[in-house]
């Protein structure tokens, strides 16, 4: 196994974040071929938009009150110090750290008006990547698939070479950005490095010493050459064992479109100074790069908004910056005539409570948040539902996680009826008894 180390910590609930990325078949560093295989066998999808998802996790839970759903009318308790500025949207205010935002919100829906039923890290963010409540803090392995393994089952890639779904940097959400029951092939690539960073490699597109591109296309060539023989033909065991899938996995790490696809620094560099010299900045950026290529899903892993204490000053080092992000990956893909095709999602596995604490922080609230969605076919400029007067809940059109995954899946142009077979081979609804959220569609 190839193993790199990462950042370690303990989030409030007392559980550790997942510090390795493992990637299998070490000698080529080809993890990718079990993540290919069952996309050459994906079911069909006949209403299948050709559309990409692009995903801002934000971990830990955003505040709602500081960001989409402010209530400047509400105590200074409540209503914290940020100020509301109009947008581009008549009548819909935002907090004044998103400022790039408020100007390209005519492109932005927001759905105000979301609940679940649990304020643990664990359990809540199950249920927003799955869809359904599972885990409990004495028992928390994942129970179902997240919804990027649902996508890249039903669809797949756009690209014969690119994979389906990449997590950047790396799949968080204690786990459940995974496939679970689907089969490890439907997992995430992680990308495994910082885009912002100097000299961002990807480790997982990168060959173990003692091989370079051109040995292994010597390699590659013998076995396109000569496939039924392989086994033969290179007695050092690099190839020995490399079924098609493999084969296809070699092409990934050898060939140009997906190499080219991260090579983020041939970017223009007043564009990436737009998109803002940081990971939430680059992460975006390249996730335009990546759907442009021709992967279906890219989640972007924002970090850690468990703010018990000092919500605000804590903020100041996550909103700027994701705000410059997305707001300018909103303008780069209308730009493109990309934003028909590529569905934006920001959301985290709850949100904060109303009132501010004795530690000048918010709590964790699953009582009623908001999540953001763009492009894809989602009608901007959309305010849906609305949280009561100081936001302790919803006040109306209430919205739980599988109407906000069905409103998904619609977009993407996946059947509502579609079942996956769990473990023990019972079928399971990817979406329960959720429905689309009709307003933004």
């Amino acid at each position: 196994m190839l193993t790199v180390p990462g950042r370690t910590y303990r989030n409030c609930d007392g559980i550790s974040r997942r510090n390795f990325l493992q990637v299998g078949a070490p000698l080529l560093g080809l993890g990718l071929s079990s993540l290919l295989e069952r996309e050459a066998v994906a079911a069909d999808a006949t209403r299948d938009k050709g559309r990409s998802l692009i995903v801002f996790w934000t971990h830990g839970g955003m505040s709602q009150q500081d960001t989409y759903d402010m209530k400047p009318d509400s105590p200074a308790e409540y209503r914290g110090p940020y100020r509301p500025i109009k947008t581009n949207v008549p009548g819909t205010i935002v907090g004044e750290r998103f400022a790039r935002q408020a100007k390209v919100m005519d492109k932005i829906a927001q759905v105000r008006s979301v609940y679940h039923e649990n304020g643990i890290h664990a359990p809540s963010a199950h249920w927003m990547q799955t869809g359904y409540f599972g885990p409990t803090l004495a028992r928390i392995a994942a129970q179902h698939p997240s919804f990027g393994s649902v996508i890249n089952k039903a669809l797949g890639s756009r690209s014969p070479h690119m994979p389906a779904y990449i997590a950047v940097p790396k799949a968080e959400a204690f786990g459940y950005q995974k496939s679970v029951y689907l089969g490890a092939s439907y997992d995430p690539f992680e990308v495994g490095a910082d885009p912002n960073s100097k000299d961002f490699k990807v480790p997982n597109l990168a060959l173990p010493g003692g091989l370079d591109l051109s040995n292994v296309r010597k390699r590659r060539d013998l076995l396109v050459r000569f496939d039924s023989l392989r086994r033969d033909i290179d007695r050092t065991g690099v190839m020995d064992g490399l079924d098609a899938f493999k084969a296809k996995a070699l092409e990934m790490v050898t060939g140009e479109e997906v190499r080219k696809a991260f090579e983020i620094d041939s970017e223009p560099a007043a564009l990436r100074e737009r998109y803002g010299r940081h990971q939430y900045g680059q992460s975006a950026l390249l996730a335009r790069r990546l759907v442009e290529a021709g992967a279906r899903v890219v989640t972007v892993n924002t970090g850690y908004w468990d703010h018990h204490n000092e919500v605000h000053q804590n903020l100041e080092q996550h909103l700027p910056p994701l705000d410059a992000a997305m707001a300018t990956l909103l303008e780069d893909l209308d730009q493109r005539g990309m934003l028909e095709n590529t569905l934006v999602y920001c959301a985290g596995e709850f949100g904060r409570t109303p009132l501010i604490n004795g530690h000048a922080g918010r709590d964790h609230w699953s009582n009623c948040f908001t999540v953001m969605l763009a492009g894809g076919g989602i009608v901007g400029g959309r305010v849906v539902g609305a949280s009561e007067r100081h936001g302790g809940g919803v006040q109306e059109r209430p919205s739980t996680p599988l109407d906000v995954l069905a409103t998904i899946y619609h977009a993407m142009g996946i059947s509502l009826g579609t079942h996956n077979e769990d473990a023990s081979g019972r079928p399971v609804s990817i979406v329960g008894g959720g429905r689309p959220i009709h307003e933004l569609t």
